[in-house]
């Protein structure tokens, strides 16, 4: 077994996310990193920090960068971070005489942390669809088998008839809401990291917010203001909001597992998974998978929150949880989003 199983030939397939994956591979990172250096030296360049020539420069190393991974790998170990050795690699690329304008009054934190928000960008407009996918499901559902009348259950027992609808209604509105937090979060979460070595900008001098301007807009990102180095909160709010949403997709898939278990048949779920032993079973593996994926949100779901505590103006060690962390939620609530589609186009009510 690999040290993921996000990463693992069997596993991946059943608790991975190859399309929201490809948002954090080492590619699609230096990918981003590049635009944010481009783009920095386009908006230096604009506001007279540094020279046409010298943008240019950089633009085309950017678009040409071949990276030295290994070189990049030893810096890491070295610098607890790949910038250093990055820098070094595309000055080099750039060259006399301009090489001395890459990065110019940027630091390490300004390059990864957009570099995250280049790449989350996509993965949110992603989860939402999907997430738009289920309910439309869901109310399809609804329509073809809402009426069916089905035990209610509290506290794991047999209560009061109810029709299917209340249920699949359980399931759906949940969704709705998180589709409108994603909305109202989106704005807030994905903005522009600038703030140079502590947050002042201070290499800028009086063009700090003129460049950060020019930035965000060229990337396409909300702005740096205020600078979020150590202030953490929107992002642990999106780690919150994935805990929540593969929560949900878990609810729905305890229901089906209960709903499908022998003695009740209130569910059949077709395709169901097999047996090595028992060649008569058919095991609910898409609503098992949603109910461990959901747990596996929550327990990371914590680890996020102590991301909060940063020391100062930056913090080395809560920086390095959010890494060994948030790409994990992602995968696991891109996995849930479409396990739980498959699941739904799954179930038969006889």
């Amino acid at each position: 077994m690999t040290a993921t199983p996000f990463e693992h030939r069997w596993l991946s397939a059943l608790l991975g996310d190859e399309e929201m994956g490809a948002h954090f591979t080492i590619e699609a990172e230096m990918a981003a990193m590049l635009a944010f250096e481009a783009a920095l030296a386009k908006a230096e360049a604009a506001e007279g920090l540094i020279t046409t020539a010298a943008a240019r420069a950089i633009a085309r190393a950017c678009k040409n960068f071949v990276p030295d991974h290994t070189g990049l790998a030893e810096g890491a170990l070295t610098d607890g971070l790949v910038v250093p050795a990055f820098v070094r690699q595309l000055k080099r690329a750039v060259g006399p005489p301009h090489d001395a304008r890459v990065h110019f009054g940027s630091t390490s934190q300004d390059v990864l942390d957009t570099a995250l928000m280049l790449r989350l960008k996509p993965v949110i407009t992603i989860l939402d669809a999907r997430l738009a996918h289920i309910v439309v499901e869901l109310e399809a559902l609804g329509d073809r088998h809402g009426g069916r009348i089905v035990m209610g259950r509290t506290r794991m027992q047999d209560a009061l008839p109810i029709q299917l609808t209340t249920r699949i209604e359980s399931w759906r509105v949940p969704l709705l809401a998180h589709r409108a937090r994603l909305a109202d979060l989106s704005p807030r979460l994905l903005r522009l990291q600038c703030g140079g070595a502590v947050g002042t900008r201070d290499k800028f001098g009086d063009k700090g917010e003129a460049i950060a301007a020019r930035l965000a807009t060229d990337l396409g990102l909300g702005p740096a203001d205020p600078v979020w180095h150590a202030t953490r909160d929107t992002l642990v709010e999106f780690a919150s909001l994935l805990a929540m949403i593969s929560g949900s997709l878990g609810k729905l898939g305890a229901d089906i597992a209960l709903m499908a278990q022998n003695g009740v048949g209130e569910v059949r779920v077709t395709g169901a998974g097999g047996s090595s032993a028992m060649p008569h079973k058919q095991n609910p593996i898409a609503a098992e998978t949603l109910v461990a994926l959901a747990r596996h949100s929550a327990t990371l779901s914590a680890g996020m929150q102590q991301a909060l505590v940063h020391e100062g103006e930056r913090s080395g060690a809560m920086w390095t949880l959010e890494w060994l962390t948030l790409p994990q939620m992602v995968i696991t609530t891109g996995a849930a989003s479409r396990q739980a589609a498959r699941l739904i186009t799954a179930l038969e009510f006889g």
